[in-house]
C-alpha cells in the first residue's frame, strides 16, 4: 500500500462516500415522475415505468460514458476534465461553474430534504430545520476535513441499510398481490388537466433525471481512491449503476402494479414501503433510513468538489491554495469552502427544499452534456478500435442530457431557475479572471523562463535593524541572533512615550551590549509608521536592509492572542511598504 492510501477508499468505501447523492434520488426520482404524468389523469402512471426505461437507459450511457473518462483522465475532474482536453476554455468553465453550482446545491438540497423528512416523523422540529440542517452540515464537515476514509467508515451503514431494505420494499412487494397497507388521504378523482403527449413525456423525463444527480461524482473525486485508483473507481461507477438502475426500475413496476398515485402528506415512497411492510417496524425503519440517507448524500459533494477545486487551481482558475492537500490527505480549503457555501444558501432560504429545487440538477445535466459532447470530439479525433459505436453512445447521451438540461431550465425558470442564468457566467467570468491575473504574474516574475545572470555587487554593509520597546529575553535574543549577521548592527525604539524611552537608554547605558541604540521622534505616536518611515529612508540611497522581528511563541495556540499584538501588523506594513527583508525570531514559552 502506498504512502497515504490508508486515508482513501477502496470500491465500497467509495460507493458510501460518493454515491449516497445518487442512491438517496430514488426517494424522490419516482415521485417526481408521477407528479408529473397524474397531471392527464390516473391511468397516464402508468407510464412511470416507460419514462424509468428511457432513465435508465441514459443512466447506462453515462456509466459507460463516466468508466472511459475516469480511465483517459485518472486525475479526477469529470465534465472539467474531458472540456477541457476535448472543447477548449469556454466548455471547460461552463462545465466547472455548473458542477460548482451543483455541488453547493446537493450539499443544500440533501439536508433541507432530510431535515423536512425527519420534521414529518417528529413534528415537534418543524419549527428548527435550519438549526437541524447546520448542524448535520456541521458534523459532516468535521468528518470530511478528518479524512475521506474516515466519512466512507461513518456512511457504510446507514447505505447498506437503505438498500437492504429499498430492495426489500421491492421484492417483498412484487411478491405481494395487493398493498398491505395503504396510507396517506385520499384526494379523491383525479381529474385530467392535460394530455399524454411528448410534451408531458419529456416533462416528466425531465424531472425523473433529478435520480441522475452525484452519478459524475465519482469521476471527479478519482484521486481519492486507493491505489490503482482508476480501477476501483471504475468499479464503483458501474456498482452504482446497476444499483441505481435496479432500484429505479424496480420501483416503477412497483408504482404500476400497485396503481400508486399521489395521496396527502406521504411521499411515493412511503406508499410504497407501507404496501410492503405494513404499518410495523420495518415501515418506520425504512423511512427514518430514507431520512438518514437523505441526510447524509450530502457526503457526495464533499467527496467531488474539493477535488476539482484542486484541479482548477492548478490550472490557475481559483486561488493556489485549493490544491494544497493535508496528510490524509484532504483537500481542506475545498472542504471548508463547500460548508461555508452550503451554509450560506441554507440560512438565504431558511432550508426550504422547495425554494431550492428550481435551480437543482440543471448545472449537472450541463456538465453531463458537456462531457458527453467532449468524448464525442475525443473518439472523432483518435478513431480507433471502436470508436463509432462509442461515438454514437455518447452523442446519443448528451442529446438526452441535453434536452433534459432545456426541458428542466424552461419549466422552472419562473420559479428560479433564472439565476442561473446569472450566476454560472459570473462564476466563469471569476475563473477567468483569476487565470488571467496568475498568468500575468507568471510573465512579471518570468516564471518558467531563465532569468538574466546576476550581477555581483560591489562590497556594501548590510543594516540589521532590531526595533526595541524594553529589556527583556526576548531582546537578547534578537541581538544575539543579529550579530550572527553580517553587517552593521542597530537597536531602534519609537519615543512614543518620554518617560519609558528615558528609562529604556539608562538601562541600555548600563547594560551596554556593543550595539548602538537610535530613538527614533515620534509625533504621531505610531510605531509602524515611525519605523517604516526610517526603514525607507535607509535603503532609499539602495543599501540593504534586514529587520529582524522577535515576537513570543505562547506554548499553546490559544494563549497566542495574548502576545505580539503588533508584530504581524508591523510585519505586513514593512513587507509591502519597504523594499527591506523582514527576518522574525520565535522566543518560545515552556
Amino acid at each position: 500500500m502506498q504512502r497515504g492510501d490508508k486515508y482513501r477508499l477502496t470500491a465500497i468505501g467509495g460507493l458510501a462516500a460518493l454515491s449516497l447523492d445518487a442512491l438517496s434520488s430514488v426517494a424522490y426520482g419516482p415521485e417526481a415522475i408521477v407528479l408529473v404524468l397524474v397531471a392527464a389523469g390516473e391511468a397516464a402512471v402508468s407510464w412511470t415505468l416507460p419514462v424509468s426505461c428511457a432513465i435508465a437507459t441514459l443512466l447506462l450511457v453515462l456509466v459507460v460514458s463516466y468508466r472511459q473518462v475516469i480511465a483517459a483522465y485518472p486525475d479526477g475532474g469529470g465534465a472539467y476534465a474531458v472540456a477541457k482536453k476535448e472543447l477548449g476554455r469556454g466548455a471547460a468553465l461552463l462545465a466547472a461553474a455548473s458542477l460548482v453550482v451543483d455541488y453547493v446545491l446537493t450539499v443544500a438540497v440533501s439536508l433541507a430534504a432530510g431535515a423536512a423528512s425527519l420534521a414529518s416523523a417528529f413534528p415537534a422540529l418543524a419549527d428548527h430545520l435550519l438549526l437541524l440542517t447546520l448542524i448535520g452540515l456541521a458534523v459532516l464537515t468535521v468528518i470530511n476535513l478528518i479524512g475521506v476514509a474516515e466519512s466512507a467508515k461513518a456512511l457504510m451503514g446507514p447505505t447498506i441499510v437503505f438498500i437492504v431494505l429499498i430492495v426489500g420494499v421491492i421484492v417483498v412487494g412484487l411478491l405481494r398481490p395487493g398493498p398491505v397497507t395503504v396510507i396517506g388521504a385520499d384526494r379523491g378523482p383525479i381529474q385530467p388537466v392535460e394530455a399524454i403527449g411528448i410534451v408531458l413525456l419529456l416533462k416528466a423525463f425531465a424531472a425523473g433525471c433529478s435520480s441522475l444527480t452525484g452519478v459524475e461524482a465519482i469521476a471527479n473525486a478519482v484521486p481519492a481512491f486507493r491505489t490503482p485508483a482508476a480501477r476501483r473507481a471504475q468499479h464503483t461507477e458501474m456498482t452504482l449503476g446497476v444499483l441505481l438502475g435496479a432500484l429505479l426500475l424496480g420501483l416503477a413496476v412497483l408504482i404500476r402494479a400497485h396503481h400508486v398515485v399521489p395521496r396527502g402528506d406521504v411521499t411515493i415512497l412511503a406508499q410504497l414501503s407501507a404496501a410492503a411492510y405494513g404499518s410495523g417496524w420495518l415501515f418506520y425503519l425504512t423511512n427514518l433510513a430514507v431520512t438518514a440517507v437523505l441526510l447524509l448524500a450530502a457526503n457526495t459533494s464533499f467527496g467531488g468538489l474539493p477535488v476539482l477545486l484542486a484541479l482548477l487551481a492548478k490550472d490557475h482558475r481559483v486561488p493556489s491554495l485549493f490544491a494544497l492537500r493535508s496528510e490524509r490527505p484532504v483537500f481542506r480549503y475545498g472542504v471548508a469552502t463547500l460548508a461555508m457555501l452550503a451554509a450560506v444558501v441554507l440560512m438565504l432560504v431558511d432550508a426550504e427544499t422547495h425554494r431550492l429545487l428550481p435551480v437543482f440538477a440543471i448545472g449537472v445535466f450541463i456538465g453531463f452534456t458537456v462531457s458527453q459532447t467532449g468524448l464525442v470530439r475525443h473518439w472523432l479525433r483518435a478513431r480507433g478500435d471502436g470508436w463509432g459505436p462509442r461515438a454514437l453512445l455518447n452523442g446519443f447521451g448528451a442529446t438526452l442530457t441535453a434536452i433534459a438540461a432545456i426541458v428542466l431550465l424552461t419549466e422552472k425558470f419562473t420559479e428560479g431557475a433564472w439565476l442561473l442564468l446569472i450566476l454560472i457566467p459570473m462564476l466563469m467570468i471569476s475563473f477567468a479572471r483569476t487565470e488571467n491575473y496568475y498568468h500575468d504574474v507568471a510573465q512579471q516574475l518570468r516564471l518558467g523562463r531563465i532569468p538574466p545572470r546576476p550581477h555581483p555587487m560591489p562590497d556594501t554593509t548590510e543594516l540589521v535593524v532590531v526595533p526595541v520597546v524594553t529589556l527583556s529575553e526576548v531582546t537578547y535574543r534578537a541581538l544575539q541572533t543579529a550579530l550572527r549577521m553580517r553587517g552593521e548592527i542597530v537597536a531602534v525604539a519609537a519615543e512614543i512615550d518620554a518617560a519609558s524611552i528615558k528609562r529604556l537608554s539608562a538601562l541600555w547605558k548600563e547594560w551596554d551590549p556593543g550595539v548602538p541604540l537610535v530613538v527614533l521622534p515620534c509625533p504621531h505616536r505610531s510605531l509602524v509608521a515611525t519605523l517604516v518611515g526610517y526603514i525607507r529612508k535607509q535603503t532609499a540611497g539602495g543599501r540593504g536592509v534586514i529587520v529582524l522581528l522577535a515576537h513570543v511563541e505562547a506554548n499553546r495556540w490559544w494563549r497566542r492572542p495574548l502576545h505580539n499584538p503588533r508584530g504581524p501588523v508591523l510585519t505586513a506594513a514593512l513587507r509591502v511598504r519597504t523594499d527591506a527583508v523582514v527576518a522574525t525570531l520565535a522566543v518560545r514559552l515552556d
